[in-house]
């Protein structure tokens, strides 16, 4: 098997659909590849529309909602592709996509994972890879304090970086990562510990501890439909958000476990 895709499902079977069906027309050539759904008990007849639209589809049924990082390790686990796609169900390939991805991990042996450009639904660029973050990088992107923070944010996002050459880089959103099943045996799956946020963040920050380099590769792409739903309420609501009460959780999580200090960038 030369590719697992992987897609978690909470409440998001129409997403999951076209995902799917965007997967199944790329072009793959010579390529084997299975795809597993992992319903995050969700209870949307997923499993019953896969069964019937996507009969070679392996589905996996959670008991609970294991967050983002739980549901994709469900995945994970069952997989037996030479390389691992983790892919948001909001997400679409275009037909060359992996092929591009997979040649280019075939020609990188030291590249443990590595991340598409991402396009938003009318095409304009996404951010999509980072630096680490500093302390004061949640609180400037999340509360009025933004306009203190420009310089921050723009060194977080990489707006020096023009996102049209391959480069390394600290992390990559976890909304489509390929990444090499042998670097992944060696690193550990996500820590669940991250329900949602930072789990993306944490594992590429376990590759590079590992010395698997992390990269961004804008020659191959896919559409996100992107919902920054920790962003999308005024800042005095963020309490009252659900999201943002996650995204905060994890980012102490994060910060307890690696504390203050981060690695050099790349």
């Amino acid at each position: 098997m030369d590719i697992s895709f992987v897609i978690v499902n909470y409440k998001s079977k129409a997403f999951v659909l076209n995902c799917i069906k965007s997967i199944e027309e790329a072009v793959f050539g010579d390529l084997r590849y299975e795809i597993i759904v992992v319903d995050n008990n969700s209870d949307d007849t997923i499993g019953q529309i896969l069964s019937w639209q996507h009969p070679k589809t392996i589905f996996i049924k959670s008991e609970k909602n294991l967050g983002m990082g739980g549901g994709n390790n469900l995945g994970l686990r069952r997989a037996r592709g030479k390389y691992k796609v983790v892919m948001n169900p909001d997400t679409l390939a275009f037909a060359d996509t992996f092929s591009k991805l997979f040649r280019f991990m075939e020609e990188n042996p030291e590249i443990g994972m590595v991340g598409p450009k991402q396009f938003h639904p009318d095409r304009t660029t996404q951010d999509s890879c980072y630096r680490w973050h500093s302390l004061l990088t949640p609180i400037f992107r999340r509360t009025f304090l933004g306009g203190l923070g420009d310089k921050e944010i723009a060194r977080f996002l990489m707006r020096d970086y023009d996102k049209q050459k391959p480069r390394a880089v600290d992390w990559l959103l976890g909304s489509c990562l390929f990444i090499r099943s042998k670097a992944l045996t060696e690193v550990g799956l996500f820590d669940e510990r991250f329900f949602l946020y930072f789990e993306d963040t944490d594992l590429c920050r376990r590759f590079w501890d590992k010395n698997w380099q992390v990269y961004y590769y804008p020659s191959a792409s896919i559409i996100h439909n992107h919902n920054r739903a920790s962003a999308r309420q005024p800042w005095y609501t963020f309490f009252m958000s659900a999201a943002s009460r996650h995204h905060l959780k994890s980012w102490l999580r994060y910060t307890m476990k690696w504390g203050l200090k981060n690695p050099v960038s790349h």
